[in-house]
């Protein structure tokens, strides 16, 4: 017999609008614009799940990774990948210490709570999978010993347009494990012209942290209530749908669209509709999913799950435009 689903109070969203309340608004208060990266970066908080930021340098990530962390007191390490950066750099190693005649056991940065993976596509693909086993099972092995890591743990990793010199696609495998992939563009003229406001204040000194509001424990009743919200059968189907329609797209897309898919999703990819629809529908303050929360997180869930041939890069044909005809050939429940 299956358990019967929790039922979620009004008093449970109350308390989950209150904890994300206090985080939006501490990121606000530091970061200029970028409302989609913060519903991201919230939904990957919210899901334990993992989210890749594409952007060209200097448009606040490592700030924003950095304010989220210390919202929830939480540990925060950033990790600048570079073609020399070993795996040991990052999940740690083992250190000879000659005064005990032993190996002492140094434990890398990805032992924390919120990993920032800066431009994670100018390392080696040999440093890329050093994160597989951390992103997936939230554990390093090092000399046959398994060291757990911190829970909640987020990473966010970002990376350089891929037609920049010095920079390597991810592997399928490591793309298919973020939950989410965003793609942050410049700010208004108006925006920059606040953060200069703000740089003058000293907002962005060194010396100035953003004051924790939550705390951990908070995060993970918050991650609890995300995993409790309702989500009809209905669209469950209908995100598996969507997902399908990348998988066989000469069924349901014009063929100009359809030759340009090499392959479609993974059922990471439903997954990933349903976990981020949950926590999408906890920030808008509801216990339930609707359509529209699917539709919204659509680019970002399949954007990074879609390999498109050459045909599609030479006729200038994105991503988001097969998910936009993806979405045209699936009803809405």
């Amino acid at each position: 017999m299956t358990a019967a689903p929790v039922q979620l109070s009004q008093r449970d969203i109350s308390e989950a609008q209150r904890i994300v309340g206090a985080v939006s608004d501490a990121f606000s208060a530091k970061v200029v614009g970028q409302g989609n990266l913060r519903e991201s970066l919230l939904i990957g908080l919210l899901t334990g799940g993992h989210i890749l930021i594409e952007s060209v340098p200097g448009l606040a990530k490592t700030t924003a990774a950095r304010v989220i962390a210390e919202s929830i007191h939480g540990g925060f390490q950033r990790i600048q990948c570079t073609p020399d950066l070993l795996p040991s750099d990052i999940i740690g190693t083992q250190i000879y210490d000659s005064t005990t005649n032993s190996f002492a056991t140094e434990l890398g940065p990805v032992h924390t709570n919120i990993v920032l993976l800066d431009e994670i596509n100018r390392s080696s693909a040999k440093t890329q999978s050093a994160m597989l086993e951390a992103m997936e099972e939230r554990q390093t092995t090092i000399a046959g010993r398994v060291y757990p890591i911190p829970e909640p743990f987020l990473v966010i990793a970002t990376q350089n347009p891929v037609d920049q010199e010095g920079t390597y696609p991810l592997s399928e495998a490591q793309t298919d494990r973020f939950l989410l992939k965003d793609v942050v563009s410049y700010p208004t003229p108006a925006e920059e012209v606040e953060v200069m406001d703000r740089m003058d204040s000293g907002l962005y000194d060194k010396s100035h942290r953003s004051r924790p509001v939550v705390n951990l424990d908070d995060v993970r009743r918050l991650q609890d209530i995300v995993r409790h919200v309702y989500m009809d059968k209905a669209l469950m189907l209908y995100a598996s749908e969507l997902v399908a329609v990348t998988r066989t797209p000469d069924e349901h897309l014009p063929s100009q669209l359809a030759r340009l898919i090499e392959y479609g999703g993974s059922p990471r990819a439903t997954i990933a509709f349903c976990k981020s629809a949950r926590a999408l529908a906890v920030l808008s303050g509801r216990a339930h999913v609707i359509p529209d929360d699917i539709e919204k997180l659509a680019n970002r869930v399949l954007r990074h799950r879609l390999i498109l041939g050459f045909e599609a890069a030479s006729n200038g044909v994105t991503p988001e435009v097969v998910v936009e005809a993806v979405l045209q050939a699936v009803r809405v429940p």
